[in-house]
């Protein structure tokens, strides 16, 4: 997609309302919304496939148990912390990008739905078995639960943006 056409995710109208309680909401919606992408039913209203929005999502759950490749500039950790428990209970906002970082963010590389699918269930299933150790790049230091928070609050930003249709 040229810059010319990328859409201002900001502005997007008519993306779905999710609210994950749990780690097992957020495996549901993504299983549903692989199985309407093969059945050729689901519709991006972003920049991105399917694939690379569930990749993405799984790539940064990853990064609590593995760290993440890099640290956010200060003025990111400083507004990031400033927000922290409005972010972690009311959502992520749409449309940022990591300041000097190609593309604005990492693991948004094409990737079947299917096989980005794995990757989510695989990523968001270490929750359930493994305590995240890795600082957040933009939050610091998180519990377990924060961090379960802010990995749901990611998949509600990024599964808002995918239609399913009847």
């Amino acid at each position: 997609m040229t810059t010319a056409s990328r859409v201002n995710t900001r502005k997007v109208q008519g993306r779905r309302t999710l609210s994950f309680k749990a780690i097992d909401d957020a495996i549901l919606d993504a299983e549903r919304i692989a199985a309407a992408d093969q059945a050729g039913k689901a519709r991006t209203l972003g920049n991105w496939t399917v694939g690379q929005n569930l990749n993405h999502v799984a790539t940064w759950a990853n990064y609590a148990f593995d760290g993440a490749p890099m640290q956010a500039p200060w003025f990111v950790r400083a507004i990031s912390r400033t927000f922290k428990n409005r972010f972690l209970t009311k959502g992520l906002p749409a449309g940022g990008n990591i300041p000097r970082v190609s593309g604005g963010t990492f693991g948004t590389e094409m990737v079947p739905t299917d096989q980005a699918l794995d990757n989510f269930r695989k990523a968001f299933s270490r929750f359930r078995s493994e305590t995240p150790t890795a600082p957040s790049p933009a939050f610091g230091s998180l519990t377990r639960d924060e961090y379960i928070a802010l990995n749901l609050r990611h998949a509600e930003l990024h599964l808002s943006f995918v239609q399913i249709d009847p």
